[in-house]
């Protein structure tokens, strides 16, 4: 769920080293390895660049995986991304690895004590969405799967540049009022469409990343 602008797109600031080493032009970096990566993902080996490598835009229907990326969208709402993913091992011993049964049978008094717990963002009112979350994830339907298969986008030509990726689309919308009406919250078309980002519904790597469609 990397946010390039506004909402789950402004929050990465591009790397200070970016003007030190070479551009590959559309805004693509060459990084350390000498691979052309969108410029969020920085220029040197992090955590943030391998998981611009190995998970973003990558096409994915694991049920941990796609509730992990709904959940940081949820935490991601009013603040920055890096903050969030900072945070994401944290998220996942907080909410057993994003086991959905196990979410959906926690309690106030598991609320309470993540509360207490300083590795996470203590917001009662988003953790008590990602319980809801995982109870919607085990009974809606049709299922979250089958939703983000069903909005699923195969580019012919990739974004140029970072100023041509959209924060939201028209399918964003539909897709974020589906999931409302099944009882998902803190899902808005921003939050969504980053979520379609993050597992690959459609794929946002710009043109001449090693990631990228053309």
């Amino acid at each position: 769920m990397v946010v390039l602008q506004e909402g789950l797109r402004g929050a990465i600031q591009f790397d200070s080293e970016f003007a030190l080493k070479g551009q590959m032009g559309n805004d693509v970096i060459i990084g350390y390895d000498g691979k052309p990566r969108c410029p969020w993902a920085g220029a040197t080996d992090t955590v943030l660049g391998r998981y611009h490598d190995e998970v973003w835009g990558k096409r994915t229907y694991d049920e941990p995986a796609i509730f992990e990326a709904l959940t940081l969208g949820v935490f991601e709402v009013g603040l920055s991304w890096s903050i969030v993913f900072g945070k994401r091992d944290a998220f996942r011993r907080a909410f057993y690895g994003f086991d959905t049964a196990k979410v959906a049978a926690m309690t106030g008094r598991d609320v309470d004590r993540l509360l207490q717990d300083p590795s996470i963002i203590r917001n009662r009112s988003k953790i008590q969405a990602t319980i809801d979350n995982a109870s919607a994830m085990r009974s809606a339907s049709p299922s979250l799967v089958a939703l983000a298969k069903s909005y699923e986008i195969t580019r012919k030509r990739a974004p140029r540049s970072v100023a041509d990726l959209p924060t939201s689309t028209p399918q964003a919308d539909a897709f974020a009022k589906q999931l409302k009406s099944q009882g998902y919250r803190f899902v808005g078309p921003t939050s969504v469409y980053a979520f379609m980002q993050n597992v690959g519904v459609v794929n946002d790597h710009i043109h001449g990343c090693f990631r990228a469609t053309d």
